[in-house]
This record gives structure tokens, sequence and C-alpha cells, in this order.
């Protein structure tokens, strides 16, 4: 098993040229401060923040002060669950317990945030962390250690399988593979997460997503949660052809949405390019615009999970290079206003702390 490094899925360069989607880049803050200031939507309506980062790496520093400037008091986030990003490993010790460090460094941020310094929302209520499902059962030594570090805080694990044969796209950053969930220890590990009441979030791409249904077929005590839409392609090989390529992506969504034990994130649509071209932005987005854009993704997930399945995200700071929080939640409040009270109500907030386990 080698050693994960986070660097790999970064740039330096601010905007960035077309070959380099799927990297992630520092903010360019004067582009972000063109968008325009929009009038809150909804601005009473709880927000669970079901899926960001924090992390501080050459030329990106992005921990709870940032997080709390950019989730501002604009919109009623009350709180936000920490997904994991090879952030923070322990430089020392087995290869397999490195990524305790990250639930170590998380459980600080949450502190800090409990300070009520960086504003009123809970930050890293619910934490997502790694634990090598390669590691079949033997993974409970990790478990075990996550939760030692974060009894009240440590959810669940993410495993990011995402793979592509292009060059052009890049993979995960754990055991990229494209049938990985097939793999007879990884389901040992999953099985292991499900004894131990813990969710397994899951990073692949669209083309990937009967293995999604293949692993929660076999693991159906395993509550899985569905990043970023099931992660739908629109840049390199998938930049053309979009019909089709949508085609693709939904008929694998509504195949994984037949799974009762999956749910699904809504966002993460920037970064993979899957509809908006930021790099060639001359200027950010409102949020009408975002929406018209992102709504056959998204209204396409809702009917096949449903509200009760189904989990708003901003996805930040991944997010930040094209569009700010404000303006992005005000997106995915435009998306929902044809939705009743209590759909919205488990959209942005019901589904994720029941399947988090909060208590907000």
């Amino acid at each position: 098993m080698t050693e994960l490094s986070l660097p790999s899925i970064f740039a330096v360069s601010p905007h960035g040229h077309p070959t380099e989607f799927g990297r992630i880049f520092p903010p360019d803050r004067p582009w972000l401060a063109r968008q325009p200031r929009e009038e809150i939507l909804f601005p009473e309506l709880p927000i669970v923040d079901a899926h960001h980062h924090l992390w501080d790496v050459p030329g990106f520093r992005y921990l709870v002060d940032e997080f709390g400037e950019d989730v501002g008091r604009d919109h009623n986030v009350v709180a936000t669950i920490y997904a994991e990003c090879v952030s923070m490993y322990r430089a020392k010790g087995p290869v397999s317990m490195r990524p305790v460090g990250e639930t170590e460094f998380v459980v600080g941020m949450h502190a800090m945030s409990a300070s009520g310094r960086f504003g009123p929302a809970e930050i890293a209520r619910g934490i997502i962390g790694f634990s090598d499902l390669r590691l079949g059962a033997r993974v409970a030594e990790v478990l075990d250690a996550h939760l030692q570090a974060a009894p009240d805080l440590f959810k669940g694990v993410r495993f990011s399988t995402s793979w592509d044969a292009s060059p052009q796209i890049l993979s995960s950053h754990t055991g990229a593979s494209p049938d990985a969930f097939a793999d007879p220890a990884i389901r040992e590990g999953a099985r292991t997460l499900a004894a131990y009441g813990l969710s397994l979030d899951s990073w692949l791409f669209h083309t990937q997503l009967s293995d999604l249904a293949g692993l929660a077929d076999a693991c159906p005590d395993l509550v899985i949660v569905m990043n970023h839409c099931g992660g739908p392609l629109g840049y390199g090989p998938y930049a053309y052809d979009r019909e089709r390529h949508f085609e693709d992506w939904r008929r694998g969504v509504l195949d994984v949405a037949r799974r009762p034990n999956v749910v699904c994130k809504l966002g993460g649509l920037l970064g993979r390019c899957a509809a908006y071209d930021y790099v060639d932005a001359k200027d950010p987005p409102d949020s009408r615009l975002l929406a018209e854009i992102w709504r056959p993704w998204i209204e396409t997930c809702i009917e096949a999970f449903g509200p009760a399945r189904c989990m708003f995200e901003s996805n930040f700071p991944v997010e930040i290079q094209g569009t700010g929080y404000s303006t992005l939640w005000n997106t995915f409040k435009r998306l929902t206003v044809g939705a009743s009270e209590d759909e919205r109500r488990l959209l942005f907030a019901g589904t994720a702390a029941r399947i988090y386990r909060l208590s907000i």
C-alpha cells in the first residue's frame, strides 16, 4: 500500500486552462468579487452543508477562518459535514493509520468553530474520514482510532475510486479502478463499516455507476452516499456529444437509485465541468444562470432518489473556482422553488442530519 498525497490534485494557476480541468485551483477572489450581490432566498431555511473540505497546501490555505468567512451569515447554515481530502495526515507511523491525523486535525477545526469567532455555523459537526477499505476486516483497527479521536464527530469513511481510461481525466487519489467495488477485500472492508454503524461516501465518475450499484447490492446493510450527483464528466473526451453522455449518466443514476441503501449528494458539478465552463467565463454567473445550467442534473437526482434521500452540498473550496458560497446556496434554493416546505427542509438539512446522525 503506497502513501497518499494531496498535492497531486492541486495546481497553482487560478482559472487555469481547459487541459487542467479536474485540478483544484486557489480562488480568483478579484474575479469572484464581480459576482452580483443577490437577495437571499428563504433566509430562515436551516442548512446543513453536507460536504466541504479544509486544507493547507502550498499556495492554497483554506481552514476554519477562510471557510467561516465564505459561509458568512447570509444563509442560515447551522452545521457542516467535513469530507476527507488527504489533509494533515500523520507524517509517521503505519501508513494505514496515518489518515487518523486528518480526523485529529478536523477535531481542532471544530473546536475553533465552537468558539463562535468564525460565524454561527457549527463547522465540521460531522467528519467523513478515510480508511483504506482494501484492508478488508483489518480496517476495524483504523476505524477504532478514528472513533477514539472523534467519538461524537466521526460519521463515516469516504473511499474514492474515480477512474477513467482517458489520460485527460484526473483519477482519484485513492484506489482508482474501473471496478474497485467488486474487489472482495474492499467489500469486506465495506461490510466492516456497516457493522460499525458508519456510512460510506463514494466518489466515482458516472461511467462507474454500475460498480456502485453492485456494491450496494453486495452490502445492503451499508448506507452509501453517492457524492457529487454521481460524478458526471464534461471535459476531455466528455466535452463532446454531451447529450449522449448525459443519457449515460441519467441511466446510471436511475439504476443506483433503485438501491434503497444509497443516498445522493446534490452538488459538485463545477469541478469536473459537467455543464459550466468556469475557465472561460468572463464574469462569475449569478444564481439564475447556474440554476438554469444545473437543473437537468439536480432535478434528475431528486426525482430518482426523492428528497428524503438527497442532500445539498457546497463542495467548497472546490466550487469556489466558479462561484461564491452565497450565490451557490441561492442557486440550490432556486432549484427547489417548486418543492413543498417539508421537501425543502429534507433537501437542505433533514436528510444530512439523518444520514450523518446529527442532533441539531
